[in-house]
């Protein structure tokens, strides 16, 4: 389902495990302090699992930042594993994609998960707008967010890869929603959307994150063209850095 984004960063597929060094070497050249990084949890497969983000976590602890997955088709073992993610592992959030899953995050296999964010008092991250994978779009429509937040107004919601094409739809939620956030994760600085750019000008400024999604972007080429959005000083640190140390507690 992954070959389909070659498309998208004209690079070859890896054909050996990026070492941890190599990860640091790009947040050098792109001034980046700090990464969340995370597990990566589909139905039947465990692509990345808590044990290697913990893993290279433990190899940069003052850089790297972990963020658990779960098989939501296993409620209690999902629950349990949250709690060790963030009691044994030290990770500050969870995140599970619902295009993996083909299930819109107001299925209720999420809700457990869920619950036991808002118990522990840590991030649910997930993604929303279209796949870059060849999966179906229509779960990351940022309307289903809506209604999770409205069940769950105190779980804080980091909505990845800005929602384009419901960018309107998305901010109308985060707009909506006290703890509902965007990450511009998988979008360079000229590809985010003119009606995003205004929203973080203006009253979306504490609401908007970076991210990169590398390694399919590096954080340099994600960064390049930043200074031409003129946001401001307050603006931009808070949407680099600010928001994040917020929202995650970090």
């Amino acid at each position: 389902m992954f070959d389909s984004l070659r498309r998208w960063t004209k690079a070859s597929i890896p054909t050996e495990q990026l070492p941890v060094s190599a990860t640091l070497a790009m947040m050098d050249q792109g001034g980046v302090s700090k990464s969340l990084i995370s597990a990566w949890v589909a139905p039947r497969n465990v692509m990345i699992s808590n044990e290697e983000v913990a893993g290279f976590v433990a190899q940069a602890p003052d850089r790297l930042i972990g963020v658990g997955s779960v098989d939501i088709s296993k409620p209690m073992n999902a629950v349990r594993e949250i709690r060790r993610c963030i009691n044994e592992l030290g990770f500050k959030a969870i995140r599970v994609l619902p295009w993996l899953w083909e299930l819109p995050p107001t299925d209720r296999r999420f809700y457990p998960v869920y619950t036991a964010c808002c118990e522990l008092g840590i991030p649910f991250c997930t993604q929303i707008g279209h796949t870059g994978p060849l999966m179906p779009s229509e779960v990351g429509r940022p309307i289903y967010i809506d209604q999770v937040a409205l069940d769950f107004p105190e779980l804080k919601i980091v909505a990845g890869h800005i929602g384009y094409p419901w960018t309107d739809e998305a901010i109308a939620v985060a707009t909506k929603h006290e703890n509902v956030f965007i990450d511009t994760s998988a979008y360079t600085v000229n590809r985010y959307p003119a009606q995003l750019i205004e929203f973080m000008r203006g009253h979306g400024r504490s609401k908007v994150l970076f991210g990169t999604n590398y390694p399919m972007i590096m954080p340099a080429k994600a960064l390049d063209g930043l200074d031409k959005l003129a946001l401001g000083e307050p603006v931009e640190t808070a949407f680099l850095a600010g928001n994040a140390q917020r929202v995650f507690g970090i």
